[in-house]
């Protein structure tokens, strides 16, 4: 094992890496801890926070979670490793009080779920969240994608002869002049 180290040593950056994430469930202890602060350097912080749950660092694959703010994976971790539903719930509480500050509702709705919140907080979230949506939605944009299936569908329509495209047809451009009517 000293061998692999020394010869871990003469690496690139980018070689350890790539031997970390290829060989993290043989790795000797003593590149443990090197190889997790590595990983997370890199980027791989999935393959970090597995090295270190693999090899009985809990708290550490929790901190690395908590520190990316991947807070459910960081309160499945604990739950899973038996650490007790105080140490869960209070991950799931800081979790929902992030998502929330970053306007990340759909990972709230999730954590409220958990928590066993009330259903009308759970819709509140969900609410929430497709109002911070729509405020980035370009609504000119999404007119023109609506208007451009539109006309496809009704292309398609006006080569069928049956009476169900017809109908569908006649009732699309009524739609359409109501629609018109409304929004000059």
């Amino acid at each position: 094992m000293i061998a692999l180290c020394e010869d871990f040593e003469t690496m690139s950056r980018e070689d350890k890496v790539n031997y970390l994430i290829e060989n993290r469930h043989i790795l000797p202890k003593e590149l443990i801890d090197t190889g997790i602060n590595l990983l997370i350097g890199a980027g791989e912080t999935e393959c970090a926070i597995s090295l270190a749950k693999e090899n009985g660092q809990i708290e550490k694959a929790i901190e690395i979670a908590v520190v990316e703010g991947d807070y459910l994976w960081a309160a499945m971790i604990a739950k899973k490793a038996g650490l007790g539903e105080e140490k869960t719930e209070k991950l799931y509480k800081e979790g929902l009080e992030y998502y929330v500050s970053m306007n990340m509702y759909g990972r709230a709705v999730s954590v409220a779920q958990a928590l066993q919140l009330p259903q009308h907080i759970i819709d509140q979230l969900f609410q929430e969240g497709i109002r911070a949506e729509s405020k980035n939605m370009n609504m000119e944009h999404v007119r023109s994608a609506l208007d451009n299936i539109t006309m496809t569908l009704e292309r398609t329509l006006t080569n069928m002869d049956d009476d169900l495209s017809q109908e569908l047809l006649n009732a699309m451009r009524e739609e359409k002049e109501n629609s018109e009517k409304r929004d000059p």
